[in-house]
């Protein structure tokens, strides 16, 4: 996994191999399986490059089918669904041992005037300067360094900072920005936004049962990620992760998040399922 901008840059600079087909790399990584937002920003790029220029990504929508295998390259196989005048489609069906194992529709549209709403930002949110980043609270030789690309500050979730709401019991906000100094190119910095959004997106359904992401009493998996792209923005300057867990049954939960920048503007927005399954360490010793 990347720990600098540099190496995130080689993950997202994908080789052609034929028309509408690619090789994405792979670095050495803590996880035992491939990171989620690993295979989902290398997807990004794979369909934008069959695209032609004035189309920008406003939505996606993916699966996560297997588990990928980080010793192993992904090729990225596009099909391409539509070319219009407004809005371009692509399915990409991304590939390991000759099996699927994610697959991703992306909706690339042209800038368009149009009237203009947004949610306003929550207030009181202290800014990342002020909060503490989740990942020094480890143990000494026990970080988790395979998201060290990106910085994350922790601005409370249900579970303790933020204010009780029977309500909406399950919420978290973070601050996050992935690399530094990344280049201005819209695909970058969209590719480089989606890598980080599979980051610290689980918070907000542990919360309400006093757990947290990583609790040896449970077992997490994405199952599916969307974004939806507003209003332009940079992944490498702090964004506001403000997540919802409006369920969790049946062993999946649903994740909701909006996206804002440190001056209020609301960029994207954000939702996941996951399977989240109960664990008794105790048996397994």
């Amino acid at each position: 996994m990347p720990s600098t901008t540099d190496e995130l840059l080689f993950l997202l600079d994908l080789e052609t191999i034929d028309d509408n087909l690619f090789r994405g790399s792979q670095l050495p990584s803590q996880l035992p399986r491939v990171y989620g937002g690993q295979v989902a920003a290398q997807a990004v790029v794979a369909a934008a490059r069959t695209v032609g220029e004035g189309f920008a990504i406003h939505s996606l929508h993916s699966y996560f089918l297997q588990p990928g295998d980080t010793g192993a390259p992904i090729i990225y196989d596009v099909e391409k669904l539509r070319d219009g005048r407004s809005f371009t489609t692509r399915r990409v069906l991304a590939r390991q041992h000759g099996r699927p194992i994610f697959v991703m529709t992306v909706d690339l549209a042209r800038e368009e005037e149009s009237w203009d709403h947004q949610d306003v930002m929550p207030v009181g949110v202290p800014g990342p300067e002020e909060c503490p980043d989740p990942r020094d609270a480890a143990p000494p030789g026990k970080r988790f360094t395979d998201w060290d690309v990106s910085e994350i500050r922790y601005a409370g979730s249900s579970a303790d900072v933020l204010p009780p709401d029977p309500e909406r019991p399950g919420r978290q906000r973070v601050w996050l920005r992935v690399g530094r100094d990344l280049p201005s190119d819209p695909l970058l910095q969209a590719a480089a936004f989606v890598y980080g959004s599979d980051m610290a997106l689980l918070g907000p359904a542990f919360a309400p049962h006093g757990l947290r992401f990583g609790d040896n009493r449970s077992m997490a998996a994405s199952l599916d990620h969307a974004v939806w792209f507003h209003r332009p923005f940079r992944a490498d300057d702090w964004w506001l992760y403000d997540q919802h867990s409006p369920s969790m049954a049946g062993a999946r939960a649903l994740i909701n998040a909006r996206v804002f920048t440190q001056d209020g503007r609301l960029v994207a927005s954000v939702a996941q399922e996951a399977l989240i399954r109960r664990r008794d360490p105790a048996r397994e010793h």
